[in-house]
């Protein structure tokens, strides 16, 4: 059993908490809403009332935060976790936040002589209550291999991706290059079909069988059949790391043609429903189609 603590207690750090929990951790957490603290010390965790009481309490501490910012004041501060930690403990960052944003926080982290892993995942909200979240983790062999069973408390498929911290943040922005693709193109194929008289049941069974039927595609599809477009994978993130990815690779030199024209798609679903799901952008193309794609069975 170890004792593992956790900073960041949205859709994705809650199904994690529970699966910690699950898994027979102690587990301390904090948030900076009060009502994701009072649900999981019913469940068993003990709640914090600062970052610094988290690294009181923990030997490896999640990060699971929005973005550089979140992470940086978790971090820092009087009232932050570096303060709080012991010697040789370690700081998991499962947020998505960019590669070179994750190298400046490792930096601080190890600065303090603390352990830094850098952690970040795919399979959204139902992968982090299910427990099957892929990761892509960066750090040293040794920091990896004991960390290991507190990652597999959250995680399904674990790949060690390199050992610099960065290379995580590197292939999760490649992955998000290739998911923000893939969206644009379900979008662009359900409103071609739809508006040229095709059901949209019939693509979508074509389609589920052919080499691109996929999880994402089936899923993606479901919910806007059922103009389910709330609770699941809200847009604000995918909009995140696809900017990400662009930073990357502005950073890198290399284009990114189609990515760059979902990630204008994905700019525009924002605008236009900021609270909805990834999939609300097909709003947006069944307006310039005249055409709505729902169940017609």
């Amino acid at each position: 059993m170890a004792k593992v603590g956790l900073i960041g207690v949205g859709n994705m750090g809650m199904g994690m908490s529970r699966n910690i929990l699950k898994a027979g951790h102690e587990l301390t957490v904090y948030d900076v809403r009060s009502e994701p603290l009072e649900t999981l010390a019913k469940e068993g965790a003990d709640t914090a009332a600062s970052p610094h009481e988290v690294g009181n309490a923990a030997d490896s501490v999640f990060i699971m935060v929005l973005n550089v910012e979140q992470a940086k004041a978790a971090l820092l501060g009087a009232d932050g976790l570096l303060a709080g930690l012991k010697p040789g403990s370690t700081v998991i960052c499962t947020a998505t936040i960019g590669r070179s944003q994750v190298i400046e926080v490792g930096e601080l982290v190890s600065a303090k002589g603390f352990h830094i892993v850098d952690a970040p995942v795919s399979g959204g909200a139902p992968g982090a209550a299910a427990g099957t979240l892929t990761m892509m983790v960066a750090a040293p062999q040794e920091t990896f291999e004991a960390s290991k069973p507190v990652l597999e408390a959250v995680g399904r498929d674990i790949y060690h991706v390199g050992e610099e911290v960065g290379m995580g943040q590197t292939v999760k922005s490649a992955l998000a290059v290739l998911i923000g693709t893939t969206y644009a193109g379900i979008f662009e194929a359900l409103t071609l079909a739809v508006k040229a008289g095709v059901k949209p049941e019939t693509l979508r069974d074509v389609v589920s069988t052919s080499v691109v039927g996929n999880f994402l595609f089936k899923d993606t599809t479901e919910n806007i059949l059922t103009r389910n477009f709330k609770g699941q994978s809200n847009i604000g993130t995918m909009y995140k790391d696809l900017s990400l990815a662009k930073n990357m690779a502005n950073d890198c030199g290399v284009p990114l043609f189609a990515a760059s024209a979902a990630f204008e798609l994905f700019q525009a679903g924002k605008a236009v429903n900021p609270d909805e799901d990834n999939w609300t952008i097909i709003k947006i193309l069944e307006n310039i189609a005249g055409i709505e794609i729902k169940k017609t069975e």
